[in-house]
């Protein structure tokens, strides 16, 4: 063999092969729905503390960029957190950055999927910062979440779904809300003494106004809160006296107390027909 050649193949033994680059993300890179901009550290804190994340949630962040979201969710308040992010580019960052942590699946993973078409039924929490068309078209699909799921998202809001929180650093916000049970329709209520009346429910997202019927009289509710799968109300009867219900939705029942003369009973009601 030619000196050039014994030359050449000690240097290709010797020289260590060259690393490939490791992939960066800029700001503002195209994505499918929307450029890469991340939530600063602070707001992602905020974010995760309004929703009051722990250890029994499970985190989904919609549109996870470098997994930031999905790293604090993991590493700072205990969750089991997963990123869901079209660019397969950025999953292999964030990737890179939950090992770098010690944080790996499943506490901490990130799945290469389309938002719109991706499974997070399962979650307690969701967190995004997309655009306001992009959260309304995915807002039915997150109404459907189990009552009592917090959604937060960073800057933009769903619409006429108004949040049932906001929270400010400097200029930018954040907004929560919080998926309310379907409570729409026609109850039948019944009391211990079994009295039943009707309870007529009307609703918009997480508010709902009603009246029970007592024959051709509907007396109106007061001061009504629904938040998740829990609602209140305040009745006055025909009596006029003041009856504050409590209680839990589940499907078409509902189960609670009424406090009334100072005397605390249980109370339930089926749901006997949809909104009218």
């Amino acid at each position: 063999m030619p000196r050039s050649a014994l030359l050449l193949s000690a240097l290709l033994l010797t020289t260590p092969a060259r690393a490939a680059p490791t992939y960066t993300p800029e700001l503002g890179q195209s994505g499918k729905d929307v450029p890469w901009v991340p939530t600063p550290a602070p707001l992602v804190e905020r974010m995760l503390t309004m929703a009051q994340v722990g250890p029994g949630d499970v985190v989904y962040d919609l549109g996870s960029g470098d997994g930031r979201t999905v790293l604090a969710a993991a590493d700072k308040f205990g969750a089991r957190a997963t990123g869901i992010e079209y660019d397969a580019r950025l999953v292999a960052h964030a990737r890179r950055l939950a090992a770098a942590a010690g944080l790996h699946p499943p506490r901490a993973q990130f799945v290469q999927a389309d938002i719109h078409e991706a499974d997070f039924s399962d979650a307690t929490v969701i967190t995004l910062y997309l655009m306001p068309g992009i959260n309304k078209r995915l807002r039915p699909k997150l109404l459907k979440l189990r009552p009592g799921t917090r959604i937060v998202s960073h800057q933009f809001a769903m619409d006429d779904w108004l949040p049932d929180e906001t929270s400010y650093l400097g200029a930018r916000t954040a907004h929560l809300w919080i998926v309310p049970a379907a409570v729409a329709g026609t109850w039948r209520l019944t009391l211990p003494d079994a009295t039943t009346a009707d309870l007529v429910l009307d609703q918009t997202y997480q508010r709902f106004t009603g009246r029970v019927r007592y024959g051709d009289i509907g007396a109106g509710l007061r001061e009504t809160q629904l938040r998740g799968d829990t609602l209140r109300f305040r009745l006055v009867d025909q009596t006029g006296t003041t009856h504050d219900f409590t209680g839990r939705i589940d499907g078409d029942s509902m189960t609670g107390t009424v406090h009334a003369r100072g005397k605390a009973t249980p109370w339930t009601a089926t749901r006997t027909a949809p909104t009218e």
